[in-house]
């Protein structure tokens, strides 16, 4: 059964930084792009980031380039990162890590995790 489980959600104030992690599990990974969406109350979900299996395709929505950085260890248990810099109260939202075959980016993803919430206090 695969299993996606985030952490590093909290509470930051506005011009700080957080790291979220995923931890990937119950499947092989190779061939899966992982990723990260996010959904604000009242708004709908939004792709925020995505890597390729090979790193060699990164994709990030406009609003976070320059501000996040996405990562992953592809080692014996697949583990992606957000790094967030410069957090603005508009990045709050609750924070999905996401996985699917292929190269990611803005596409129907197969596997999600449970969400870690993210508020940015201005």
């Amino acid at each position: 059964q695969v299993q996606l489980v985030e952490s590093g959600g909290g509470l930051v104030q506005a011009g700080g930084s957080l790291r979220l992690s995923c931890a990937a599990s119950g499947r092989t990974f190779s061939s899966y792009a992982m990723g990260w969406f996010r959904q604000a109350p009242g708004k709908e979900r939004e792709f925020v980031a995505s890597i390729s299996w090979s790193k060699s395709n990164i994709y990030y929505v406009d609003s976070v380039k320059g501000r996040f950085t996405i990562s992953r260890d592809n080692a014996k248990n697949t583990i992606v990162y957000l790094q967030m810099n410069r957090l603005k109260p508009e990045d709050t939202a609750v924070y999905y890590c996401v996985s699917t075959r292929g190269r990611g980016g803005i596409m129907s993803y197969d596997y999600w995790g449970q969400g870690t919430q993210v508020t940015v206090s201005s």
